[in-house]
C-alpha cells in the first residue's frame, strides 16, 4: 500500500511548507485573509518554519501557541505541528493534530489523509478510534470529486500525477473502511471496501489478507479465501507484507490447503504462483475439496469400469466403516448386488478353485491384484479362466469379513459374462472298416 501520495503531487503540495491541505486550496477561503496580530507573531512563525531541528521547532511552535492562543493563523500553525510530529515519528500527536484540524475544517484533506493512515497503522480497534477512521474515510470518499476538481490541480502537477493522487487517496479511504469493518466483524462491508481498495491498489497484500479473513466466514467460499491468503503469502513486490508475516501466512495456507484439498504439493505450488501474479482469482476459480478430488478420480476410473463408483461408494466404503459388520447384516446380506439399475460388477480374475472345474473364483475389483470378492457357484464352471481375465457378474451377498476385506457372492452362471467359453468337443477320428479282397 502506498503510504504517501504521488511524489509529484506531494512535491507541489509541500513546496510552500504549508502541507497538502493548504497548498491544494481546498479549504473554504475566508473573505478576509488571516492576519498576523503583530510583527512578533510573524517573526515567531518564521523562526519555527525555518528551524531544521524538529525538537527546537516544536519548542518554537509551543511558544507561538502560548503567546498567541487565538491567532488567526491557527491552520497554518496546525500544519506546522503536523509536519513536526511526523518528523518526530510521534503518531499519537500527529493524529491528535489531524483531529484538531478537522474540527476547524471537516474536509481538510491533509488531516483526512493522516487520520486514515494512522487509524489503521495504530491497530487501535477501540470503538472511538474505529468511528474516527470511518468518519475520515467516508468524508474522503464522498469529497474526491471536490478535492480533484480540474481547477484545483497545481500547475506543476502532470495530469498523470493528478490522476494517480486521486487513485491513491481513494485506495487509502477504502482500505481504512475495510479495516474498520474487519475489526467490527462486519464481513459483507469489509469485503466490499477491501475489494475496492484492491481494484485501485492491487499490491496491497495486507488487504488481500483482510479479504481472505472476511470471505472465509462462509465455508462454501473457502477457495476464494485460500486464494487471498495465498496472495498475501506469495506476493513479494512493493506493498508486500514483511517476510516474517508472509511466512506465518504461508504456513497457514499450506496447512489449510492440505486439510481442504488433500496433500498436493504441485497444486499448492500452482496456487501460490497464480496468487503472486494477480490480486483476484480468475472467473470460475475453484479448489476441489478432498472428497471432490476423490470423486473426480473415481469418475475417471469409472470410464474404464462403469461399476467402480457404485462398488466403492455403495458397497466398499460402508462395509469398511466402523459399523461395517452391522451394515452388512442389515443392508447387504442376501441382497442382489448390484441392483438392476446399476451395471454389473466388473473385476479381474485372481484365482480359481479347483483348478480344472472351478466352483470358487477370487476377483479383484478396484485393484486387479488385490482380492476383494469371492464368487461361489453351485455347479462347477466348465473351465478355468486365466488370472487377469475381466468378468462381469451379479450375485447374492452371503458372507463378509472386514480384515482382510472379502465379500462373498453366490452367483448363477447366467449372471456371469466374460468367462472363457468351454472348449469345443473333441472330434473322434472316423472309423474305417477293413475290406476283404475277393478271391
Amino acid at each position: 500500500m502506498r503510504n504517501r501520495l504521488s511524489v509529484a503531487i506531494l512535491a507541489v503540495a509541500i513546496s510552500s511548507g504549508l502541507g497538502l491541505g493548504a497548498a491544494w486550496g481546498q479549504a473554504p477561503q475566508p473573505k478576509k485573509a488571516p492576519e498576523w496580530k503583530d510583527r512578533a507573531e510573524y517573526d515567531l512563525e518564521q523562526s519555527a518554519e525555518k528551524e531544521q531541528d524538529s525538537k527546537k521547532k516544536l519548542d518554537l511552535l509551543n511558544q507561538w501557541k502560548k503567546d498567541y492562543p487565538n491567532t488567526e493563523q491557527k491552520m497554518l500553525r496546525l500544519e506546522q505541528y503536523l509536519a513536526t510530529y511526523r518528523a518526530l515519528q510521534d503518531g499519537v500527536k500527529t493524529l491528535e493534530t489531524a483531529q484538531e484540524m478537522l474540527r476547524e475544517d471537516p474536509k481538510y484533506i491533509n488531516a483526512l489523509y493522516w487520520t486514515c493512515l494512522l487509524v489503521v497503522s495504530s491497530r487501535d480497534a477501540s470503538p472511538a478510534r474505529l468511528d474516527m477512521g470511518e468518519k475520515a474515510a467516508s468524508t474522503m470518499v464522498s469529497s474526491l470529486d471536490e478535492f480533484f476538481a480540474p481547477e484545483k490541480k497545481p500547475a506543476a502537477a502532470t495530469d498523470a500525477a493528478w490522476k494517480q493522487a486521486r487513485t491513491d487517496l481513494a485506495a487509502l479511504a477504502n482500505r481504512t473502511l475495510g479495516w474498520v469493518n474487519v475489526q467490527r466483524k462486519n464481513w459483507p462491508e469489509a469485503e466490499k471496501y477491501v475489494i475496492e481498495d484492491l481494484k485501485l491498489n492491487p499490491n496491497d497484500a495486507e488487504a488481500s489478507y483482510w479479504l481472505g479473513t472476511a470471505i472465509r466466514q462462509k465455508p462454501e467460499r473457502t477457495s476464494e479465501a485460500l486464494f487471498q491468503f495465498a496472495r498475501a503469502a506469495a506476493y513479494d513486490g512493493p506493498g508486500a507484507m514483511d517476510a516474517k508475516t508472509r511466512q506465518t501466512v504461508l504456513d497457514y495456507v499450506t496447512k489449510t490447503y492440505a486439510n481442504y484439498h488433500g496433500q498436493d504439493a504441485e497444486g499448492l505450488k500452482q496456487l501460490l504462483a497464480m496468487a503472486k501474479s494477480q490480486a483476484f482469482p480468475p472467473a470460475g476459480f475453484k479448489i476441489l475439496t478432498e472428497d471432490e478430488v476423490k470423486e473426480q478420480a473415481l469418475q475417471q476410473k469409472g470410464k474404464d469400469n462403469p461399476s467402480l463408483p457404485f462398488w466403492i461408494k455403495a458397497i466398499k466404503e460402508p462395509l469398511t466403516a466402523a459399523d461395517g459388520a452391522q451394515t452388512f447384516e442389515s443392508n447387504v446380506k442376501n441382497a442382489i448386488i448390484p441392483p438392476a439399475d446399476q451395471p454389473p460388477l466388473q473385476g479381474a480374475v485372481i484365482s480359481c478353485e479347483p483348478a480344472k472345474a472351478p466352483k470358487t473364483v477370487i476377483v479383484g475389483i478396484e485393484n486387479p491384484a488385490v482380492a476383494e470378492v469371492k464368487l461361489v457357484f453351485e455347479t462347477p464352471l466348465a473351465r478355468p479362466a486365466e488370472p487377469g481375465t475381466i468378468i462381469k457378474f451379479r450375485g447374492v451377498a452371503t458372507a463378509f469379513t472386514k480384515a482382510p476385506f472379502m465379500l462373498t457372492f453366490e452367483v448363477d452362471k447366467k449372471d456371469l459374462t466374460g468367462w472363457p467359453a468351454p472348449p469345443p468337443p473333441v472330434k473322434k477320428a472316423p472309423v474305417h472298416k477293413a475290406t476283404t479282397k475277393k478271391k
